[in-house]
């Protein structure tokens, strides 16, 4: 909510609060019927303890939100999408048929998650233009949130330990 109560504009809102609903509503319904497909309860999913780079990954991101100045919690954000997409988008490439990775690589590569991400690298371009002297604040939270956001993925294949 931080980038949405920092930013000075009608659209920008407006925009920031529609990514807020994609993600509450056509997300987590993806991710709450891979979790019933699984049979995990939503209390299953409550007692799950998050990887430390999960921990990492979302602190920063609030942390970003609370503590940035509007352009900032942009430039935070944005890799967030953009991750998913390009992870999305490598997995489409080798899928064939049906699998259980189909709806996920069908929302994240689907024309609405891609408009939310171009609307979102777009504003980053224009908080990058409209505010010089917040590039280098910018360009860390950029590299930051991407950083982590490799991360992230990564632990998918390394397993990460989430009983440190």
């Amino acid at each position: 909510m931080g980038g949405r109560t920092k930013a000075r504009t009608e659209p920008v809102m407006t925009g920031l609060m529609e990514g807020a609903h994609t993600v509450l509503e056509g997300e987590m319904d993806l991710h709450r019927d891979f979790a019933a497909e699984w049979a995990l309860s939503p209390a299953d999913i409550e007692a799950v303890r998050k990887a430390p780079t999960c921990v990492a990954y979302t602190n920063f991101l609030v942390r970003a939100a609370d503590e940035g100045s509007f352009p900032e919690v942009v430039a935070a954000v944005d890799p967030c999408g953009q991750g998913y997409l390009d992870t999305a988008d490598h997995m489409a490439d080798p899928a064939t048929g049906e699998h259980r990775y189909t709806p996920f690589i069908g929302k994240y590569t689907g024309e609405e998650f891609r408009e939310s991400v171009a609307w979102m690298r777009d504003l980053l371009d224009r908080c990058g233009e409209q505010c010089p002297g917040e590039r280098e604040a910018m360009r860390e939270a950029f590299l930051t949130s991407t950083r982590l956001g490799h991360e992230f993925w990564e632990m998918c294949y390394t397993r990460e330990d989430r009983s440190v």
